[in-house]
C-alpha cells in the first residue's frame, strides 16, 4: 500500500471512524502508539507506523499485507 493510499484512509478515518477502504480493515490502537505487533496464529509481526497529519490532527498508520488491515494511533 501506498503512502498516498494510506493518507486517504487516515483522512476518511479522521471524519468517520467506522471505515472500510475496498476490503482494507481499520483498526484503531492505543494512542501514540509508533509500531504495533500484529499477532496471529500465536506468530508476531511488527508494523511499522507512518506520520500522517490531518486537519490539524496528527496519526500514526502502518499497513499489514498480512492481515490487509491498517492500523491507526492518534499522536497527542
Amino acid at each position: 500500500m501506498t503512502s498516498d493510499q494510506m493518507l486517504k484512509i487516515v483522512e476518511q478515518f479522521n471524519h468517520k471512524r467506522d471505515v472500510d477502504y475496498g476490503g482494507i480493515k481499520v483498526t484503531r490502537i492505543q494512542d501514540r502508539k509508533t509500531m504495533f505487533v500484529e499477532t496471529i496464529d500465536d506468530v508476531g509481526r511488527t508494523v511499522m507506523m507512518n506520520e500522517f497529519k490531518v486537519e490539524g490532527a496528527t496519526y500514526w498508520a502502518g499497513f499489514s499485507s498480512r492481515s490487509q488491515t491498517l492500523y491507526i494511533s492518534q499522536a497527542a
